[in-house]
């Protein structure tokens, strides 16, 4: 066993989708980026899981009622430390045994309390990447030929059907290295193309990006995008980063205490919460509660601590809501005189100004009330926008989501 930073590697390590069957002891988006994404229109998915409930020393890890993945699509799988996440893959993934429920795979039942078909074959039609790449302690190429190998795949087909990937994964010059010798982005590269080679029905990544290093990374998800959009592959992301649910999923499921909590297209889910966890964990950063003080032809005027906001619904005078307003959807400026199309406009003053990224994060304090906004360091330098300064938070009616609250 040797081992570098962020890689595993054992002289006879197989990836458990790959061979054994079991999980080794070791072990907001673009409308053309959407659109590329082909989905089947069969009502048949290709994987199921229904009143599915995993438990471990008496405590709840996983309950899932009912979720369904077509053919061709990818499932964005987001949520906090411990929602449940990589539970719900390996369940997926045939790897491990819910107490209760079953699951089926195109079509056939594969796991339930007790399963009658063969477990090994069937999770041979599947592909699972992990964080942390489990390689064995030999070349690049012998690491991605090993399911082939498995499956009686040899010759010309074999040394094709490799190169094939090494090359789409760019890490043909590394085909005689050592798996030892990788750094982190070239070992997951190298997990990756091991996955791709086998042509699965069903891939499942598990936080697949997170070791790479920012440099690598985009590039590497690119790579990954556009395998599953040219194969139609079947596709269950695990991510903590929204802007991963963002760029792969035709759907996000929102995972809290081991629960779907949400789940629906992404413009959904992240527009539109369910409700404040939801809201919290797909990056709606002002929630404020109020209380609807009228409904007019279409718009519901809500009041706040602090102010009153519009919204497009039709909701009952008295109803106690959540205004939730993503950060994104806000737009500045320090002339309370500009001309807007927009309905709401919400004067206050810079508190803090910090960077996030390409983008700087404004917070305009309004009385007791923070509005977070996100800015161009562009525009920031453009309009002016310095701490202390008087602002004007600007945003259309449309932008606002309501989640009603119990009275």
């Amino acid at each position: 066993l040797s081992r570098q930073p962020r890689v595993d590697y054992h002289p006879t390590a197989v990836a458990p989708s790959l061979v054994m069957g079991k999980t080794h002891a070791q072990v907001r988006p673009s409308g053309s980026a959407q659109a590329a994404r082909q989905v089947s229109s069969s009502p048949k998915p290709m994987i199921e899981a229904r009143r599915i409930r995993v438990e471990r020393a008496g405590r709840l890890l996983l309950e899932v009622p009912d979720l369904a993945i077509r053919k061709g699509e990818t499932l964005a799988v987001i949520g906090p430390n411990g929602a449940g996440k990589s539970t719900l893959v390996r369940v997926l993934g045939m790897l491990e045994q819910p107490a209760s429920g079953r699951v089926s795979f195109d079509g056939q039942v594969v796991l339930d309390p007790s399963p009658a078909v063969d477990l090994v074959s069937l999770r041979r039609k599947t592909a699972v990447v992990f964080q942390e790449p489990l390689l064995m302690d030999n070349t690049v190429f012998n690491n991605v030929a090993l399911g082939l190998r498995l499956r009686g795949v040899a010759g010309q087909e074999l040394t094709e059907r490799v190169n094939l990937w090494l090359g789409r994964f760019g890490i043909s010059h590394l085909a005689d290295r050592q798996a030892r010798t990788l750094s982190g982005g070239e070992a997951q590269r190298t997990s990756l193309a091991r996955a791709f080679v086998l042509s699965p029905q069903l891939l499942l990544l598990d936080e697949p990006f997170a070791g790479i290093d920012p440099a690598t990374r985009s590039a590497v998800q690119a790579d990954v995008q556009q395998a599953i959009q040219e194969a139609a592959t079947t596709t269950v992301l695990v991510t903590h980063d929204r802007d991963e649910a963002l760029l792969f999923g035709n759907r996000v499921a929102v995972l809290v205490g081991g629960q779907v909590a949400q789940v629906g297209p992404p413009d959904e889910v992240f527009s539109r919460p369910a409700d404040a966890q939801v809201a919290e964990i797909v990056g709606v950063e002002n929630v404020f509660p109020g209380t609807v003080d009228r409904s007019i032809d279409g718009v519901s005027t809500i009041k706040t601590a602090e102010f009153e906001v519009e919204a497009v619904a039709n909701m009952e005078t008295g109803q106690a809501v959540l205004v939730c307003i993503r950060p994104d959807d806000v737009t500045l400026t320090p002339s309370p005189n500009l001309v807007s199309s927009a309905r709401n406009r919400i004067s206050g003053n810079i508190d803090a100004i910090r960077p996030r990224g390409a983008v700087a994060e404004v917070t305009v304090r309004v009385g007791g009330a923070r509005l977070i906004t996100l800015v161009t360091r562009a525009s920031l330098l453009e309009l002016g926008l310095a701490p202390g300064q008087p602002a004007v938070a600007q945003f259309k009616a449309t932008a606002v989501h309501l989640i009603p609250q119990s009275r």
